[in-house]
């Protein structure tokens, strides 16, 4: 568990910062950028697999259900990086900041329905502060924050097909960007056939961008699936106010986005939510487990069964 809850925590951090490094590919057209992601994700992940020899392994390991849960989970995949790299190209990062501010709640929500997972007081109430603060914040905006519910869901539902998955975390990884590979490698194909491609034809910088986007891309990755098969969903949407507190941030200070007092008051509610969600969960570890936590435990595992 306490592995679990340093990997997500890792994941976010990374996931956080990423504004940083994608505002530097502003240049190139968002699609392109998120097919590089797609491409070259799966070949260090292929790459990486193939190392070890565990490809047999893998193949032998395929179902129907499996190959539909994993390319499912890689559409969820394209939808998030593309409108994340959109968002951040066109000056929205505090918008996409919102998104995942929101998709915590959706975790929690996700959690408790299909997984029956259980919330302790001071977690309802911190999820009550925070969908106070996301409402607020999205009222004052006077209209549909619609990159922010896109972020929020398909990152949401990618969650919970990850909690549902199981096979080790590259071969999933494997699987999810190979479903998307072959439009991505396409899209890419056309573009540079138009003349328009941006990979090569570019200052060596954004060509080292576009080339390393696998392996910011897979490294999160790995540590957010680690996560996902130990941590309890709910818990896991909470830890996830960490990336967008850094991409708000940064999308305020960093790249000066507009951010008034109205849309202070919402976040407000959502940094006491933090606070309180923080010290709830250092109490609730340190305390001994009980044989009726363990006998608790074993239901619940039971019942996913």
């Amino acid at each position: 568990m306490k592995k679990g809850i340093l990997a997500g925590l890792i994941a976010y951090s990374i996931w956080g910062f990423f504004p940083l490094y994608f505002h530097q590919l502003s240049d190139v057209p968002a699609v392109q950028t998120t097919a590089h992601r797609v491409v070259w994700s799966f070949i260090l992940v292929l790459v990486i697999i193939l190392l070890r020899k565990e490809f047999g392994v893998l193949k032998a390991s395929l179902t129907a259900r499996r190959v539909g849960i994993y390319v499912l989970a890689g559409v969820l995949l394209a939808g998030n990086w593309g409108t994340y790299v959109w968002a951040v190209a066109s000056g929205h990062v505090v918008e996409s900041s919102l998104g995942y501010f929101i998709n915590p709640i959706i975790s929690v929500l996700l959690g408790v329905v299909f997984l029956r997972e259980k919330l302790r007081k001071l977690q309802w109430l911190v999820v009550a502060l925070a969908f106070t603060g996301v409402a607020y914040i999205t009222i004052s905006t006077g209209k549909l924050p619609w990159i922010s519910l896109i972020l929020a869901t398909t990152f949401g539902f990618y969650g919970l097909i990850k909690k549902l998955a199981d096979l080790p975390v590259m071969h999933g990884l494997l699987l999810e960007t190979v479903a998307i590979f072959l439009p991505a490698l396409g899209i890419l194909i056309a573009a540079n056939a138009a003349g328009k491609g941006a990979f090569l034809h570019s200052n060596p910088l954004t060509n080292t961008l576009l080339a390393l986007t696998g392996i910011v891309t897979v490294i999160p990755l790995i540590l957010f699936s680690t996560a996902a098969r130990s941590v309890p969903l709910s818990t896991l949407g909470l830890m996830q106010y960490a990336t967008p507190t850094f991409q708000f941030l940064q999308g305020v200070y960093l790249f000066k986005e507009p951010f008034d007092t109205s849309k202070l008051v919402g976040f407000v509610f959502i940094w006491v939510a933090l606070i309180i969600f923080s010290v709830e969960g250092f109490i609730h570890f340190k305390k001994p487990v009980t044989p009726q936590d363990l006998e608790q435990k074993d239901l619940e595992v039971t019942d996913m069964m």
